[in-house]
């Protein structure tokens, strides 16, 4: 599995998400989701996706940066 730009700082930083307080924690999950956006906006743009939905570009990012370690 990829690992998203948000993971890599975590994990570099940090070690793991539990060595984050709390608040910290919230801003990360704040710029996961903002992440994922981007990255299912680019799957969009980049002509991946049956035009009349955009379930596939959910699926895509599930598949390749889900990783059930950083769940907050």
């Amino acid at each position: 599995m990829k690992q998203t730009a948000v993971e890599w700082l975590i994990e570099t930083h940090f070690g793991s998400i539990e060595n984050c307080t709390p608040d910290f924690r919230n801003k990360i999950k704040q710029a996961k989701e903002m992440e994922k956006e981007q990255i299912e906006n680019a799957y969009w743009d980049g002509g991946q996706d049956i035009p009349s939905t955009g379930k596939r570009c959910e699926e895509y990012y599930n598949e390749t940066f889900k990783n059930k370690q950083l769940r907050l």
